[in-house]
């Protein structure tokens, strides 16, 4: 019984060594197939993200609303070439990482109404 597994061994290793080019680029079809199904679908789409955040975030002037990453609203008041001064009350400055601003609104949007008419 051992000597039949041993043979049955050598003749499927042989028969991949005849074919084993074709064989080997059909076992590479599933990776790399997933790894270009990874790239369209999470590297590409982060990458554009990341892009239009360093857009968006190079294009900061004053007087602008932003909305921090934390979720707090605030007025641009000062811009310098890393952070940013913001005015989240009337006489409260806080100096932000401009990398932490998640969102720019532009100073002409009107704010939604807090009530909700029927």
């Amino acid at each position: 019984m051992i000597f039949a597994d041993a043979a049955m061994a050598q003749t499927t290793t042989s028969a991949a060594a005849g074919g084993g080019a074709q064989n080997m680029l059909l076992q590479m079809a599933p990776i790399l197939g997933l790894i270009v199904l990874f790239y369209f679908l999470l590297i590409r789409p982060q990458q554009r993200r990341m892009k239009q955040h360093q857009q968006m975030v190079a294009a900061l002037k004053r007087g602008d609303q932003v909305v921090l990453n934390s979720g707090v609203v605030g007025k641009v008041t000062r811009v310098d070439e890393a952070e940013a001064t913001l005015e989240i009350a009337q006489g409260v400055n806080v100096k932000v990482v401009k990398s932490m601003i998640a969102e720019v609104r532009s100073r002409g949007e009107p704010a939604p109404a807090n009530d909700a008419k029927s």
